[in-house]
């Protein structure tokens, strides 16, 4: 039948997806025959209402069963919505046609948009694959198709992260992380039962005896082409050692401590794979075991807002009252649904790769942060410092000139020999601390450290995937010190796509004051020339563009730069450096993003900071950071400009989305080079230094720390 038939297509899918194919799942009716409502007699959602666990096959039997309307009126709406989206607002779409060496992102989505149009999906979920991989090729974290009907509502994992470590001979393989066993243990103890006793023979109840082996075949592949195939299915970063990285294990920076980041192979958002089947060889034996390892799908929550498949579809698949943007200036009868839009946690924060943050400081200071359909989970990681080679300093409770409270995702260290200080700094925005409170820190840790005498400092930003822009911004005018490129409005100018529909919103809101009291994002109030002096409200900002020929084709940008407004800081910025900025070494996987790179690009470029990547593929150049964009916005915030200046009617204006979709998009592209005029985005970004990963470090900060600050700062 035909849900039996999609059910297989999607597992299909996934072993093809992981060995590097690729597969379209088409409906072989005639080209009239329509497949609405999707409703088997069975609901195969109800069983899975409070069940904090499951397996894949369960919740892809859900998830191919739900249904919204007829599935080429969904496939016509969201291609429409996303395409005109990108087409008008996004910064890069041009670039990533072809990408400028280092980099290999290929695709012109126009030709993909079009082929999916040509496609007949047996289900939703068959449609949602095909929409999500492509967009991925983008390979840009910050313009993501999401729809969390599917997307993160579960998540599935294996016990068995992996990492690449090199033995003393300097040959590297792919190892189940040594520490997996303890991580998986803390994190999941409910789930480790189920596991144990699905290992095969000798091995049932020997879970731990996994972690620390060699893998020498992942699915009957070398391990290393799987990381490849997953390298080129991998969103996020056009930097290819960066989706690399993201397949292995990993920590990161979180409040209080750090999180286990389970990496793409051992934790995914959406329930495509039953299990995972590995040849491995565990330690201190010669002998070849294969294995066979079940995924295991949690639900993400702990609340169940729904309890069978049609509480489900109303809750999680149909547009919400916040997937789509209003008019907030001009309807009356829409100015309480617009006060909740606007103010209260819009959707695309779940998926932001960062804290939780207040609606106020949301409103108030723009945000550069990664966004992934796989949903920002913290995983308690506890790294033992069995050498003691750090000390932590606390900020915590220091109320001058006003309370700072605790750290947030900033720790701050004092290493054993004395003079090497570290800023542990896993995000540029915090859950448990305002914007000013967690600019108090920064600032309060970096004289702290440097008042215990430290000399020469680590930034560990390992997975940090950025947060407040001017965060970035404040840091790097801590470490940099006072001058030109430090006091003024930002790290660097900005533009704005000038198509005519942007080009429509902007002449209404600042020609016909369209906008009195400043609420839109494209009010020329909100924007600033490089000596903090804002635009006039009457500033028609886009009316002067130029076009550039990308890769052929022809993009009207906004001549006029457009600058943060990085100013008037909470705390008084210092009046020298704490430390000579060549005596900084940035340290991380590689996987420094959005308002990360803000921070990290111009401290290296500017000032001679050094940078370090621990870890990735042996004979890949490893960069230092990507993804900068300038701004990250989404479809919800461009429809309610669209909406509040009265031009939904555009030809160029997306319609309403019918799913729950979400549509991130570089709103803001940074510029940079000898005239501030190239994108930043694809610039070349090599790391100093590289130090692989072996038994002694891996995934232990302090060890990472002992050894940069023994090698790295006396070379």
């Amino acid at each position: 039948m035909l849900f039996k038939t999609a059910v297989v297509a999607s597992v299909i899918y996934n072993a093809l997806s992981v060995s590097g194919a690729s597969i379209s799942v088409r409906q072989t009716e005639e080209a009239g025959t329509e497949h609405w409502p999707h409703q088997p007699e069975r609901d195969f959602c109800a069983p899975l209402a409070f069940q904090k666990w499951t397996n894949p096959k369960d919740v892809r039997a859900c998830l191919t069963s739900v249904s919204v309307a007829p599935i080429n009126k969904i496939r016509d709406n969201i291609i429409e919505v996303i395409s005109k989206t990108l087409s008008e607002f996004h910064t890069t779409l041009a670039y990533e046609k072809r990408s400028p060496s280092p980099f290999d992102v290929r695709v012109d989505l126009d030709d993909e948009f079009a082929r999916i149009k040509r496609t007949r999906y047996d289900t939703e979920w068959d449609l949602h694959l095909d929409i999500s991989k492509t967009v991925k090729r983008l390979k840009n974290g910050h313009a993501v198709y999401i729809n969390p009907c599917y997307d993160s509502e579960w998540q599935s994992f294996l016990p068995t992260p992996l990492v690449p470590l090199t033995d003393k001979r300097g040959k590297q393989d792919i190892y189940i992380a040594p520490e997996a066993f303890t991580v998986i243990s803390n994190a999941f103890p409910e789930a480790v039962d189920f596991w144990q006793k699905s290992l095969p023979g000798n091995l049932k109840g020997k879970l731990a005896s996994l972690s620390g082996a060699k893998v020498l075949k992942i699915n009957g592949r070398d391990p290393w082409d799987v990381v490849e195939a997953n390298t080129d299915a991998a969103g996020s970063f056009a930097a290819r050692s960066l989706r690399q990285n993201g397949f292995f294990g990993s920590y990161n920076q979180v409040a209080g401590g750090f999180s286990y980041v389970f990496g793409s192979f051992a934790q995914t958002p959406l329930p495509i794979a039953d299990s995972v089947t590995l040849t491995i060889q565990r330690t201190n034996s010669t002998k070849q075991e294969t294995i066979t390892i079940p995924y295991r799908t949690r639900h993400v929550s702990d609340v169940w807002p729904w309890s069978d498949k049609a509480s489900y579809i109303s809750y999680r698949c149909v547009a919400q009252p916040s997937t789509n943007g209003v008019d907030l200036i001009h309807h009356e009868d829409q100015l309480v649904r617009a006060a909740n839009v606007t103010i209260t946690t819009p959707p695309v924060s779940a998926f932001q790769q960062q804290p939780s943050i207040s609606a106020e400081d949301r409103q108030a200071h723009p945000l550069s942060v990664l966004v992934d359909n796989d949903i920002r989970t913290e995983i308690p990681y506890a790294v033992k410092d069995e050498a003691g080679v750090a000390k932590a300093i606390s900020v915590a409770g220091l109320t001058s000139p006003v309370d700072i409270g605790g750290g947030g995702n900033a720790e701050f260290y004092m290493l054993s020999d004395g003079k090497t200080g570290v800023l542990s700094l896993g995000s540029f925005s915090s859950r448990i601390l305002t914007f000013a409170q967690y600019s108090g820190v920064l600032l309060t840790g970096i004289e702290l450290l440097r008042d215990a005498g430290a000399t020469q400092l680590i930034v560990d930003v390992t997975n940090n995937s950025g947060g407040f822009i001017c965060m970035a911004h404040w840091l790097y005018r801590i470490l940099a010190g006072p001058k030109a490129e430090t006091d003024r409005a930002g790290t660097w100018p900005t533009m704005f796509r000038a198509g005519d529909l942007a080009q429509e919103i902007v002449k209404t809101i600042a020609v016909e004051n369209w906008d009195p009291d400043g609420n839109l994002f494209y009010g020329p109030t909100r924007w600033v020339y490089p000596n903090t002096t804002y635009f006039d409200p009457n500033f028609n900002f886009l009316a002067r563009t130029e076009r550039r020929t990308i890769n052929g084709e022809k993009v009207e940008f906004g001549s006029q730069k457009v600058w943060d407004n990085c100013f008037g800081w909470p705390f008084a910025p210092p009046d020298k450096r704490p430390f000579d900025p060549k005596k900084i070494a940035i340290v991380s996987n590689g996987r420094c993003g959005s308002a990360c790179a803000s921070f990290a690009i111009p401290m290296v470029k500017r000032e001679g900071t050094k940078t370090v990547v621990v870890g990735g593929k042996k004979g890949v150049q490893q960069q230092y950071a990507g993804m900068v964009g300038g701004q990250v916005s989404d479809f919800q915030e461009m429809d309610l400009e669209i909406k509040s200046t009265g031009h939904k009617k555009h030809k160029l204006a997306p319609p309403d989305f019918l799913v729950n979709g979400i549509q991130t998009i570089s709103w803001r592209l940074a510029l940079t080079g000898a005239n501030q005029n190239e994108p930043e985005e694809f610039q070349d970004r090599p790391a100093d230094y590289n130090i692989p990963l072996t038994t002694a470090n891996v995934n232990n900060p302090f060890a990472i720390w002992d050894e940069v600050a023994k090698t790295v700062f006396k070379r």
